[in-house]
């Protein structure tokens, strides 16, 4: 069999990505192998070390549908709730919807980059995109920083078009999806204030401020946002206390610390593509400032649309002692590819469109053929017990459970990280205790529950005991087996009570 010549395939992709007739159509295939290709790398990679506890707790928080949530605020556990509505609870299906989130970033990154590059420069820059970490290994642990990322592009589309046009549609978009924004995570703030200051400082602002287009996105924001704001004044604006608990009140040099880390960290994510473009463009000074701040005032608009909401964090944490990382810069890159290669200085030849193609397949082939290795290795190093022994977990609790009732198992406590583990992986599709509004105490006793902790965690044992007195106690030791390989065992104490 004739392997085809890497060169005359990638020959052959860019002319079908060049071409107008056929270049939308190919893109949206070529999204769809990439989620694909990246899917199951994640199911076969992370197939040793099970669901990840932030994408076992978004299960958890869509099994109790609400407003908001501690935490964060709820837009993360309705798409779960509505993917798993279609889809099995399974790992290959949740790495699937994890990766369609920056395959929708990246048909966004397509579109609006055809407002500012030709389309040999419009094919480069989603090749890069491709090869930032955000787009791909750190997407796969859906979360609510992955949900932003195609949030944050197509609000920043919506928004650049709607000051460009001043059309009522993208401003009701830009407000809809700013609002969609905050739904996912309160870091947004930092887009929306981005993106204002970046209207404020353009010379066009009286042009788009007198018009309508502000003000429709203002109300459609607005509109869609109501019913969370309603939520968090009832609830004390619980997650504001709850963020501020865990990343703020921190001293000034360590919070310098963590915003220059932020800074070097997200610029070290993007590190391949800046090195790629330096390397085939190899910018002069004056390219340079052309990239960085443009004298054109749609291009320097958009430079401001991606400076500033990625800098503002900076101003913010060091402002209000608050922790920063840089893995919260993942959706902020949609712009990258605009700020780049939208300088008339930039040029680019077919060939190096070629070689950057090449990467691009090569890359998530690569991974996806190392896959069966990572996961061996991370088998072989002891991966965290709840998560890798949590199917296995869950299986024996309900067999205990089925064992004593025939009713459905409702509700898991104990250990918030066993919890939900279980909770992701148990066949009944059972509530989480740990972290979420508690049920009426009467629901709860004629429901019954399952508590489980760490056998060496005698504080949660002891508190499992105190709040079922009336109940069974079962100790149980589990290891997981991968390819005949055997893994670390741990001891688990599994708390019973019955319904009454």
């Amino acid at each position: 069999m004739r392997f085809p010549n890497p060169l005359t395939a990638a020959h052959r992709y860019r002319d079908a990505l060049t071409d107008p007739a056929r270049a939308d159509g190919t893109v949206v295939l070529s999204l769809i192998v990439y989620t694909a290709l990246w899917a199951a790398y994640g199911t076969i990679a992370k197939g040793s070390q099970g669901l990840h506890y932030d994408m076992a707790e978004v299960i958890a928080w869509s099994r109790d549908l609400d407003f908001g949530y501690l935490k964060h605020p709820p837009l993360a556990a309705g798409i779960v709730w509505v993917w798993f509505s279609v889809f099995p609870v399974a790992e290959w299906s949740y790495y699937l919807l994890a990766m369609t989130m920056p395959a929708i970033a990246l048909w966004f990154a397509w579109r609006l980059s055809a407002d500012y590059l030709d389309i040999e420069k419009r094919v480069v820059g989603l090749a890069l995109l491709t090869l930032v970490p955000f787009f791909n290994f750190h997407a796969l642990k859906f979360n609510v920083n992955t949900v932003l990322i195609p949030l944050w592009a197509a609000t920043t589309f919506w928004f650049l078009r709607s000051f460009e046009t001043r059309s009522r549609l993208y401003a009701a978009l830009a407000g809809i999806g700013a609002a969609g924004c905050m739904l996912g995570k309160y870091w947004s703030i930092f887009l929306l204030a981005g993106l204002v200051l970046a209207a404020l400082i353009d010379k066009r602002r009286a042009q788009y401020f007198f018009s309508s287009a502000p003000w429709i996105t203002l109300v459609a924001g607005w509109i869609v946002l109501a019913p969370h704001m309603i939520w968090l004044v009832q609830h004390d604006f619980a997650p504001f206390g709850y963020a501020m608990g865990i990343h703020g009140d921190k001293p000034f040099g360590p919070t310098v610390a963590a915003a220059l880390g932020y800074l070097g960290g997200s610029l070290g994510y993007v590190a391949l593509p800046l090195i790629i473009v330096f390397v085939a463009a190899w910018p002069n000074r004056a390219m340079l400032a052309d990239m960085i701040w443009p004298s054109e005032p749609k291009r320097r608009l958009a430079a401001a649309a991606f400076w500033l909401p990625f800098l503002l964090p900076v101003i913010g944490a060091v402002a209000s002692g608050t922790e920063i990382t840089s893995l919260w810069s993942m959706p902020a890159w949609t712009l990258l590819p605009v700020l780049l290669l939208s300088s008339p200085n930039v040029t680019l030849r077919a060939v190096d469109t070629r070689r950057i193609l090449i990467a691009a397949v090569a890359v998530p082939l690569l991974m996806l053929i190392a896959a069966p290795g990572l996961a061996v290795l991370v088998h072989r190093s002891g991966p965290q017990p709840a998560a890798a022994q949590g199917r296995l977990l869950a299986t024996q609790i309900e067999q205990l459970w089925h064992q004593m009732n025939p009713l459905p198992l409702q509700y898991v406590g104990g250990d918030a990280e066993i919890a939900y583990s279980v909770v992701a992986y148990a066949y009944d599709r059972p509530h989480a205790l740990p972290g979420l509004p508690q049920p009426a105490a009467a629901l709860l006793k004629q429901s019954g529950f399952v508590l489980v902790c760490f056998a060496e965690d005698m504080a949660c044992v002891s508190a499992a005991r105190a709040q079922a007195t009336d109940s069974s106690v079962v100790s149980s030791e589990i290891w997981r087996r991968y390819w005949g390989m055997q893994g670390k065992p741990q001891r688990y104490a599994i708390v019973i009570v019955p319904p009454k």
